[in-house]
């Protein structure tokens, strides 16, 4: 406060002057408190209110104290959808067009939300709102993730007062890395002490508004809870996944048709609904072997108690808020931020990173795998059968622009403010409209400006007018959409798609093929089609004419041209880095986790580490640098008092180099070589092989030779540490000694990376794209 805002007196002495105290900001007088869910990678068809197969009763508590919307949709992509339910603005008004990984150099694809679009929470904390986000993030830059920021686009930067959770696209659920406030941290158990992400979430939601209630009862609070569930890794204690053994075996074909039939029942969907087309990616359930089955059901199973371990996470939080007496002047929005993933391809998955680093997956191992799915040993992902039956009744899913991947569940409760219960609307909504309905029901207008910027216009539509009205003409009558070069426009009930071609895997490479000819539109008649089954085009050419001119001007409105369709050359796009480019990288003791954007990358060149470090007497042990995770990565640590180096090839093999002699006391440089011997074969997923090499000073102490090396990336939650292996362990030698920390002293650790690195840009625009 200056003194220019001093509305009392100063006078010579205090007798003689009258103080005078700003007012506080306080929010409207019984405003409600407000908290948005929002579930990952869930599709239309999975939530139990929704007419899905698995139980969410605390997820169908909240529809049956409130309303369901069935034509709620996103912009199929994570980070894009969760940038508009932020800011009410669309996606490319956002500059997110993607996730921030593939960002290119234009105003609607650079991955930095303007300031000048305020998120709710900047709105909401200007008026006497808490603030709190808990869980995934994904809105951050990807060179603005690590310690050296910048921190203006971490929740801390954009309205939150606090924050709990991870800033990427996933994590591990039982070792994730995670982010408080703006420091990193570690979990606060490990798997064996029966640690679980979600639980963890719930817990420090409650924590949170508890900690600000006990001392400001009157005070509403905004918290944005996101659990990481239900994107990869499906991760569970086994007896949740346990209670649905059997429940899938009938396969996804019968799936489909059982879930059509409850959502008819239900009124999810009109009557005259028809399953969409088959989708030519997926094999028929019957066709597969009986083996095939077996392990593809049970992968569903863990999906599913995954989903309902979530669910009464969720049911934690409820509990507490209704015990606390705020659950009826709570405003509830749960909805999913795209449709159900199709990461896992046809096969499913038990370790992502073998796909990133193409190595393929066999089915006789990924049975062996079979009764420790769910647990911490695997980052497991169901194959996409499961998703399109995820989705019904839509056609495909995630990153594409059919109903598949951009309708969702949206639930609202307000019990003091919406008289009705347990029905369903059908208005047509999409995620920009979230922001503007919060702000006309807690009685707040859109700022005109937020911290000294002007402020753009909201360009969502408030649905409150459908709230006690199910017969209400619905206001948002035109809404573009596109990802990854796929597009579509709804208009008055129409809904034009130019899709990727069916029975056509959407990959990297091929998205450099998606052509900008307006004559491949696909045209439906949503109101007389709900699932988009009827492609309508041939029989309307003008009304095919009409969409796709109002599509092109709608993108010209938005900043979504230039269309970008590319694959590689996206990924391979020039872009902002976290300092620059350099040969030598040097660590400190203490460095838990630095993303893995942010750290040196060895692999496929030659490289040494070099730890200066001082041994005490009697000896020491533990990690000098780590770099990865259980499912690949590499360590120099001390054990049973030798340098040793480990390079665990993506979880499949471990291969460790071991000095002949023991390390001496005192002060001492150690150091390890990675000479390359062989080039890369990425089409076999084999990285360089490699002769290593370990010194003590000047001296050679050991030699060995590995065949083969991570030929791609360590994989999506690893991180470098120094001094400790922060989180996941690379290497099974010391996995019950985690983190392993060093009882020696380290001064630093010296990463020489001056050999010419090698970069194979489809796998890792694999790689990138699986963190949405």
């Amino acid at each position: 406060m200056s003194n220019r805002e001093f509305h009392g007196h100063i006078g010579r002495t205090y007798d003689e002057s009258e103080p005078w105290w700003p007012e506080q900001t306080r929010a409207p007088e019984d405003a409600p408190n407000v908290m948005m869910v929002v579930l990952d990678d869930v599709g239309f068809g999975q939530l139990g209110c929704y007419g899905g197969l698995i139980d969410t009763p605390n997820i169908d508590r909240i529809a049956d104290n409130g309303l369901r919307y069935n034509n709620f949709h996103t912009t199929a992509l994570c980070s894009p959808t969760r940038s508009c339910l932020m800011t009410g603005r669309n996606h490319h008004s956002n500059a997110m067009a993607g996730i921030t990984e593939i960002s290119t150099g234009f105003p609607g694809y650079n991955g930095h939300i303007p300031h000048e679009n305020g998120m709710v929470s900047e709105m909401l904390v200007e008026q006497g709102y808490s603030t709190y986000a808990l869980g995934k993030w994904h809105l951050t830059p990807a060179e603005a993730g690590s310690a050296a920021g910048p921190y203006d686009q971490w929740p801390l930067g954009r309205g939150f007062e606090r924050f709990y959770g991870f800033l990427g696209g996933d994590t591990d659920q039982y070792t994730p890395t995670l982010v408080h406030d703006n420091h990193q941290a570690e979990p606060p158990a490990t798997p064996d002490e029966g640690y679980h992400l979600t639980e963890d979430l719930a817990q420090r939601t409650i924590e949170f508004i508890s900690d600000a209630k006990q001392v400001d009862p009157d005070k509403p609070f905004f918290t944005y809870f996101c659990p990481g569930a239900c994107h990869a890794p499906h991760q569970v204690p086994k007896e949740w996944a346990d209670k649905y053994a059997g429940e899938f075996d009938m396969g996804w074909d019968e799936a489909r048709e059982m879930i059509l039939e409850q959502q008819k029942k239900m009124g999810i969907v009109p009557e005259n609904t028809d399953l969409s087309p088959h989708n030519p990616d997926v094999p028929h359930w019957d066709s597969l072997s009986e083996d095939e089955q077996r392990l593809y059901a049970r992968m569903m199973e863990v999906f599913a108690g995954f989903l309902e371990h979530t669910d009464a996470q969720i049911g934690k939080v409820l509990d507490y808020l209704e015990e606390l007496g705020e659950l009826d002047n709570t405003i509830i929005m749960l909805v999913s931020d795209n449709g159900a993933s199709a990461e896992g391809g046809p096969t499913g998955s038990v370790n992502e990173n073998r796909f990133f680093n193409n190595v393929p997956e066999s089915l006789e191992e990924n049975l062996e795998a079979m009764d420790e799915l769910g647990g911490p040993k695997y980052f497991n992902h169901y194959p996409w059968g499961w998703t399109w039956a995820g989705d019904t009744p839509f056609q495909r899913w995630k990153r594409e622009t059919h109903r598949g991947g951009t309708s969702d569940p949206l639930v609202v409760s307000w019990p003091e403010g919406i008289d009705a219960r347990g029905e369903i609307r059908s208005q047509f909504t999409h995620a920009i409209d979230l922001v503007p309905t919060i702000l006309e029901l807690v009685g707040i207008d859109a700022p005109d400006e937020i911290k000294g910027v002007s402020q753009s216009p909201i360009e969502g539509i408030s649905f409150a007018y459908s709230l006690e009205e199910p017969d209400a003409p619905e206001q948002h009558t035109t809404q573009y959409f596109e990802m990854l070069g796929t597009r579509a426009i709804y208009h008055d009930g129409w809904r034009a798609v130019h899709p990727w071609p069916l029975g056509k895997v959407m990959t990297a490479e091929d998205l450099s093929a998606t052509t900008l000819e307006d004559s491949e539109w696909e045209l439906y008649n949503l109101r007389e089609d709900f699932s988009e089954a009827h492609d309508v085009a041939a029989e309307n050419p003008e009304k095919i004419l009409e969409l796709a001119q109002l599509w092109w001007t709608e993108a010209g409105k938005h900043n979504v041209l230039p269309l970008d369709g590319r694959g590689i050359q996206r990924l391979a796009e020039p872009r902002p880095q976290p300092g620059k480019s350099r040969d030598r990288y040097v660590y400190y003791p203490g460095t838990q986790h630095i993303p893995e954007n942010a750290a040196v990358r060895v692999l496929n060149r030659d490289h040494s580490i070099t730890a200066d470090i001082t041994v005490p007497e009697g000896g020491a042990e533990g990690v000098l640098l780590a770099h990865g995770a259980r499912s690949g990565g590499y360590s120099l640590y001390v054990k049973n008092n030798r340098l040793r180096y480990v390079h665990n090839y993506v979880g499949v093999e471990e291969y460790e180099v071991i000095a002949d002699k023991p390390i001496p006391e005192g002060e001492i440089s150690v150091r390890m070589e990675f000479d390359a011997t062989g080039e890369p074969n990425m089409s076999e997923g084999k990285g360089a092989p490699a002769t290593i090499r370990l010194y003590y000073g000047d001296e050679q102490v050991g030699e060995g030779d590995i065949p083969t090396s991570i030929p791609n990336t360590m994989g999506l939650t690893a991180g470098l540490s120094c001094g400790r292996d922060a989180v996941n362990a690379v290497t099974d030698e010391y996995r019950d000694q985690t983190p392993f920390e060093f009882t020696g002293d380290i001064t630093r650790v010296t990463v020489d990376v001056s050999g010419e690195p090698f970069t194979h840009h489809e796998a890792a625009m694999d790689q990138i794209m699986a963190r949405e």
